[in-house]
């Protein structure tokens, strides 16, 4: 595997345990995490590149994004699924894009 794809693995995990951190501590509402990923990926997918990119570039794009909405809505006080499981949910969840019906 490329030491790149590693390497954003460990900071989306990284991402993803602080936000449940911060959830925990009461400090953000887990509503306002989804909402603020939410948004980020509607911003990227409104983008006027969006429409040049591929699918899978635009699902490649939005990975980190919809890994860190799942690991968001699992519970705070469990333990956090691991990398491997979160890119399946992703996968497993991903819907096709407006141009793709």
């Amino acid at each position: 595997m490329n030491p790149a794809n590693l390497q954003l693995e460990g900071l989306v995990m990284a991402m993803a345990t602080i936000d449940r951190l911060l959830v925990r501590k009461g400090l953000l509402a887990r509503e306002e995490v989804d909402l603020a990923l939410r948004q980020a990926e509607a911003s990227m997918n409104s983008e006027d590149k969006s429409e040049e990119l591929s699918p899978a570039n635009r699902d490649a794009i939005a990975f980190p994004l919809r890994l860190l909405r799942l690991a968001n809505s699992a519970d705070p006080d469990d333990d956090l699924p691991g990398f491997t499981e979160l890119a399946k949910q992703v996968g497993e969840t991903k819907e096709p894009y407006n141009d793709q019906r």
